[in-house]
């Protein structure tokens, strides 16, 4: 039976690793894009404008559904779980300003960061829903993906979500992340079993993504109303075999 790394080969386990990945820790200083700015968590500033694009809503609040964490009864609460989160060195939190309105209205966060071996970890995601399936949202991905493998030096980039969660899954898939399995049992979040579906960018696929992924941003592949004259998904695809484009793992 042929199995994925027949279809989409990589580089072999257990090939000698000549020099050792120059890997950074990300630092806490903010990212700008044309349309968004990740700016580091800060609690006394962004708290109250977190809170009311995450919770604002029962529309909002579904945001929560498959995170580890959240919903919070009181901002008082989120607060001090935003304090201990920017405290730490992993995972480092940042937080989607739109430069268009000016407003917060996401975040996003660098997490199981491991700079001896080059590997590390976007997640944590929620957008508040004028920033979902928009330019913007997408932009911000890129902009994290692009800070830890072209100016940190990471060899792999890894995406983990519950594995129920479609629309994590169909982001992941819709930037170039390869799946690699699903972990079963892999642990209970909100006093449910979680299985954990996994992908990942690797250092030597990701010239090409980007490449794809900065032509689907360009301004020429929007028109007057600012729709997308073409899909990501399909420029992404398009790069893999015939074959592995029917494995759908979603």
């Amino acid at each position: 039976m042929t199995g994925l790394e027949d279809l989409y080969p990589r580089p072999l386990s257990g090939h000698i690793v000549t020099t050792p990945p120059p890997a950074l820790v990300p630092p806490r200083t903010a990212i700008e894009g044309q349309h968004v700015v990740l700016e580091p968590l800060n609690p006394v500033e962004h708290c109250s404008a977190l809170y009311v694009a995450s919770h604002s809503s029962e529309e909002v609040l579904h945001i929560w559904d498959y995170m580890k964490v959240g919903p919070w009864a009181e901002e008082d609460a989120y607060m001090a779980y935003l304090r201990q989160l920017s405290s730490s060195f992993d995972p480092v939190a940042y937080v989607v300003r739109s430069k268009e309105t000016g407003s917060i209205c996401g975040q996003i966060t660098f997490l199981d960061i491991h700079p001896e071996t080059g590997v590390i970890e976007i997640g944590n995601i929620w957008f508040a829903p004028e920033l979902q399936r928009t330019r913007a949202a997408t932009e911000a991905l890129f902009l994290m993906i692009k800070q830890a493998m072209d100016d940190l030096g990471y060899r792999r980039m890894q995406w983990r979500c519950n594995a129920l969660n479609k629309k994590s899954r169909q982001a992941a898939r819709r930037l170039g992340f390869r799946f690699e399995g699903i972990f079963y049992n892999d642990t209970i979040a909100k006093g449910r079993n979680r299985d954990t579906a996994w992908y990942s960018i690797l250092d030597s696929e990701w010239p090409e993504l980007r490449g794809i992924i900065e032509s689907w941003l360009a301004d020429d592949n929007f028109d007057a109303n600012g729709q997308q004259k073409q899909s990501l998904l399909e420029m992404t695809v398009s790069r893999e075999p015939t074959e592995r484009r029917s494995l759908e793992d979603v």
